[in-house]
């Protein structure tokens, strides 16, 4: 990368883009001087540095982005009105850069300050949380969480972070035996077990399709002090249901009060990797950042879960490359052919993203994006490929099969295990995620400034050159220790994050 002060960031020698670290006006000159701009160029958008005759292929960090779809001069702006989307058919070297990872040994490993569970497991926060089997129930849940957090239910239990009504739309009118009632089981029983979780009480009406016991005896959840269950119509109403569910979380509060923080592995942490209102600087700050901060976090024997199958589109074969063995990458293959077919049969296309705030920003295609995103999960080998919302067993970078629509991607990886999200954003992304603790990354100084009530750390720092992105990834890292310690996050101080529970719908609403 060059000089802070130099207009345009190349991020290789072969690319034939460039971006624009701050804004550049017409006639502008470019690079070494030998080259001026031709209109105005805003910042984080491209730049050409040769000639890219119409239909030739434009390179940004040594790969394809898109094809002209004009002929583009040397000192072009670069961006929707001249280059477009092509299919996307990268070949794939199974395995052929994967390294294993050289770990701290476990003696020597760094710690945090969190819960232990009773399954092994270690929390980084001590929710109870309120499950609502079906959307009949959550207005009975949310009056529930309603007296506990905000008429003084609690009673100055420190060591609760809060009680937290999980609700959602669905849970009824649904095929129980189809692929939408089994991503949203395993979603709710995800949740129950999360190890931010200290205490669950799941409320379903008692007629819906979703039923609770089922949920229950299918996944082998046991009722007892800390995990209770009930219904609307076996309360006898609304108002009784109400008084009832009270009743069972006053029930568990001592004992879930009773835990408190102490040593942890960082072996225990799962970061659950995001990116969202990205622009044309996420790829180049904040997520090369982000990834070297996961290289550290994997060292340490901890997992990272990457995932929004429709943001790696394009940028696949660098991910199966570095796949432990050729089944990991094959059943990432998978889930990117069963996206193709699932977006053509709802009349989409993968291109659909990236969103107009993605493109504002710089972003033209989904191939730029995608290749932006995967720097996310740094540099070591891929250990594992899940389906959505299942339990993550595996250490290290893994991915999860997730929409790239954020609160619907998190809401995977929780499920999964996640107990730390680490969120990347150069528009200015604001959701919180109860119960996980989530990190807001800015990837540029401006958005930063502009928005400093909702972000955490300022990756823009990379863009001016006061830092490089190692530099970078090791203030991630010890913030993510932080946190996972206690230090409460933006999103946390400002009390958000009760309404991005949003398990992923899919099939016929009948």
């Amino acid at each position: 990368m060059a000089s802070g002060s130099d207009p345009l960031i190349r991020l290789g020698t072969g690319d034939s883009v460039a971006v624009a670290r701050f804004d550049i006006a017409a006639g502008q000159l470019l690079g070494d001087g030998s080259l001026r701009a031709n209109q105005a160029i805003p910042r984080g958008h491209k730049a050409a540095m040769v000639d890219i005759p119409a239909g030739a292929v434009a390179i940004k960090y040594g790969q394809p982005i898109g094809i002209a779809s004009s002929a583009i001069r040397a000192g072009d702006h670069v961006h929707l009105h001249n280059l477009a989307m092509r299919e996307s058919h990268p070949s794939h070297e199974f395995c052929s850069n994967y390294r294993p990872v050289l770990g701290v040994p476990p003696s020597e490993r760094r710690q945090f300050l969190g819960y232990s569970r009773p399954d092994g497991r270690a929390g980084t926060r001590n929710y109870i949380a309120i499950i609502s089997s079906v959307n009949c129930s959550a207005t009975v849940s949310k009056n529930i969480a309603e007296y506990f957090n905000r008429q003084g239910g609690l009673k100055q239990r420190l060591n609760i972070d809060g009680v937290i009504a999980l609700t959602q739309g669905g849970g009824c009118g649904i095929n129980n035996q189809g692929e939408g009632y089994r991503i949203l089981t395993r979603t709710l029983q995800g949740y129950a077990r999360n190890p931010n979780v200290g205490g669950v009480l799941m409320i379903g009406l008692g007629c819906e399709t979703n039923q609770v016991q089922q949920i229950v005896e299918k996944y082998e959840l046991t009722e007892g002090p800390t995990f209770r269950t009930m219904t609307i119509q076996g309360a006898g109403g609304t108002r009784k249901a109400i008084e009832a569910g009270c009743q069972a979380i006053e029930d568990m509060l001592d004992q879930v009060n009773a835990c408190r923080r102490e040593p942890q592995s960082l072996s225990h942490l799962k970061v659950g990797l995001q990116c969202g209102g990205s622009d044309g600087y996420s790829g180049i700050s904040a997520n090369p950042a982000l990834g070297r901060a996961v290289d550290e976090l994997v060292s340490q024997g901890a997992t990272a879960v990457l995932s929004e199958t429709p943001e790696i589109y394009g940028a696949e074969h660098l991910l199966t490359s570095r796949a432990a063995t050729p089944q990991i990458a094959q059943k990432l293959l998978e889930r990117i052919q069963w996206w193709r077919a699932y977006t053509a049969q709802n009349d989409a296309e993968m291109n659909n993203n990236p969103s107009h705030g993605n493109k504002v920003g710089g972003l033209t295609t989904i191939l730029e994006k995608s290749l932006g995103a995967v720097a996310k999960g740094g540099s070591t080998s891929l250990n594992a490929v899940y389906e959505y919302a299942e339990q993550i067993e595996a250490a290290g970078l893994v991915f999860m099969d997730t929409p790239g629509y954020d609160p619907v991607s998190v809401t995977g990886q929780v499920a999964g295990g996640c107990n730390l999200i680490c969120f990347t954003t150069g528009r200015g992304s604001v959701s919180g995620f109860k119960p996980a603790p989530c990190i807001k990354i800015a990837t540029n100084t401006e958005m930063y400034e502009h928005m400093q009530e909702d972000m955490d750390l300022d990756c823009g720092t990379i863009i001016s050159g006061r830092q490089n992105v190692e530099q970078s990834g090791r203030d991630i890292f010890e913030r993510m220790v932080a946190a996972a310690s206690g230090e409460k996050t933006k999103s946390e101080i400002c009390d958000y994050g009760d309404n991005e529970f949003v398990p992923w719908q899919i099939g016929a609403v009948t």
